[in-house]
């Protein structure tokens, strides 16, 4: 018998996640009980746990002998810094461009306009009454209801109702995390670059890394190996070389056994997500529902139209069906895992095996696109922002988008590559254009299926780069 292909069973692995979830989570809505929910928690959750960990365990060390292997057989450091420029120059316009594709879309379809204009002037109701509370806020139009007599009983009950509401844990988490970040200097972006303790950079007291710290130390490290004589050099390398070799196979083992995983961490994310109510992940569904389909085609657009466009143009040795299907494991283990960076390992290896890109230019590129290229977590911070906007009958001008542009690339360098840390950026994006933070609420109800979708993204766009990036090299090679 022919045995199914990884992707396939990775597939149907989620598929089954998903009959499951359903499944417990219609038992009990029905019998009113959580057994189901709690078995889940207890013994189903913890696999996918386990799977995100120990890929996120592989990422981290090989990011660093990754970067110093591919660095360390370079021929010469002027050839380092071209790729380096070069990469960085791809990456900044690969995620502008990512993020106009979906300024188009949402500025086209309007999805924030669907819902009923009774529910959008109590939005915008909302949004005044915040506005009022906000002196740093600016206003952004001269439109008021605060103030017309039409809607005095509206004010006044919504007034009340804010008065008593209370933010939920998850939103104030991301906002108490957006207030310490806007407690920094302007700089502190590229000081937190340079490690006063690499150790602590490759994990803190809570077990954290900085991958941006990581990154530097192995392009310093590396540089100077170059520089080395042969005789101090070559066993440095040979053991550099070892090692991240021990983790290539170390990725190989988990990737064998990665369906089971698969199935335990979308089934317990969505039994989570959803509780014992199968209408929580359906409030305000007209909104989200326009919302997230027209996010979705802006990520598909991104996914599989411009950057195989990109292939097409720049890298003419790869075909769009080697592209496509060269990648595609990756792009189903960063679905499960929402995050580019636990994603790495694999994409390393499609790059390599599939793609042919020599591996000092995979270790290079990839790692670093797997912490400052967001092409996915751009484009939904630019369309969930707009749309948001919207739904408030809120306008936002041509200059106070690019505003957006320009903040939600800059937000997305050196941003954490975990699931959901694109809501805490959207917070910074939000404030840049005087709009209420707390809006993130409204879409965490679908968050966690979209920051899938959107991680596909990232990790697509660092291929299309590693492949561009490899493609000039090989170009500027034969010239000498």
């Amino acid at each position: 018998m022919k045995k199914i292909a990884l992707h396939w069973q990775v597939i149907i692995a989620l598929v089954f996640g998903i009959i499951y979830a359903a499944g417990i989570v219609y038992y009990a809505d029905v019998n009113n009980t959580k057994e189901g929910i709690q078995f889940t928690a207890d013994y189903v959750a913890p696999f996918g746990e386990i799977f995100v960990n120990v890929l996120k365990l592989i990422a981290v060390p090989m990011v660093l002998f990754s970067i110093i292997a591919g660095i360390g057989s370079l021929k010469n450091i002027k050839q380092l810094g071209g790729i380096g420029i070069k990469t960085l120059l791809i990456y900044v316009g690969t995620t502008m461009s990512a993020i106009l594709i979906g300024l188009l879309l949402v500025n086209l379809i309007k999805p924030g306009t669907f819902p009923s204009e009774a529910s959008r002037i109590e939005k915008r109701i909302e949004y005044e009454l915040w506005l009022a509370e906000t002196p740093s806020a600016p206003r952004l139009d001269d439109k008021s209801f605060l103030t017309n007599p039409l809607y005095a009983d509206q004010v006044g009950g919504i007034r009340t109702r804010m008065a008593s509401a209370t933010i939920d844990p998850d939103t104030q988490d991301k906002l108490d995390k957006a207030a310490l970040e806007k407690t920094k200097g302007p700089l502190f972006k590229l000081v937190d670059i340079f490690p006063s303790n690499i150790l602590h950079a490759i994990s803190d007291d809570k077990g954290k890394s900085n991958m941006l710290q990581v990154i530097f130390f192995a392009i310093f490290f590396g540089v100077v190996l170059v520089q080395l004589p042969k005789k101090h050099s070559k066993p440095v390398r040979k053991l550099v070389h070892g090692l991240n070799e021990v983790f290539i196979s170390m990725i190989n083992v988990v990737i064998k056994v990665m369906p089971i995983f698969v199935f335990a961490l979308m089934a317990g994310t969505l039994v989570k997500s959803a509780g014992k109510d199968l209408d929580k992940l359906m409030e305000q569904l007209y909104f989200l529902g326009h919302y997230s389909w027209v996010l979705l085609l802006a990520l598909v657009l991104v996914a599989f139209v411009y950057y195989p466009l990109l292939i097409h143009f720049f890298a003419k040795k790869i075909t769009l069906k080697q592209f496509l299907i060269g990648i595609r494991e990756a792009q189903i283990t960063a679905f499960s895992t929402s995050s580019s960076m636990a994603t790495l390992p694999v994409t390393m290896e499609c790059v390599n095996d599939n793609l042919h890109v020599p591996k000092p230019i995979s270790s290079f590129v990839l790692p670093i696109g797997a912490t400052v290229n967001m092409d996915g977590t751009s484009t939904y911070q630019a369309v969930a922002v707009v749309a948001m906007a919207q739904f408030h009958m809120i306008d936002l001008d041509f200059m106070q988008q690019m505003v957006i542009v320009l903040t939600a690339t800059l937000a997305s360098i050196g941003a954490a590559a975990v699931p959901s840390a694109g809501l805490v950026l959207m917070i910074v994006v939000l404030e840049s254009v005087g709009l209420n933070p707390a809006w993130i609420a409204i879409i965490l109800p679908v968050d966690r299926i979209l920051d899938m979708c959107r991680t596909v993204v990232n990790v697509t766009g660092d291929a299309t780069v590693s492949s561009i990036v490899a493609n000039d090299t090989h170009k500027a090679a034969k010239k000498l």
